[in-house]
């Protein structure tokens, strides 16, 4: 009886893990992209300025 109640807590326990993991996974994926547009936009910010600006 012990050992089933374990196994369950154990599974229940993999899941919400399982879960927090796949959303860690999305939000650095969203980070990643936000990143990058960012890199960007700050690459095209600097071709707009004049070469005295620089």
């Amino acid at each position: 009886m012990n050992l089933r109640l374990d196994i369950d807590v154990q599974k229940l326990e993999t899941e919400k893990l399982r879960k927090e993991k796949n959303k860690a996974e999305e939000e650095l994926g969203s980070l990643k992209t936000d990143y990058k547009k960012v890199r960007l936009s700050m690459r095209t910010a600097r071709l707009g300025k004049s070469s005295e600006q620089r």
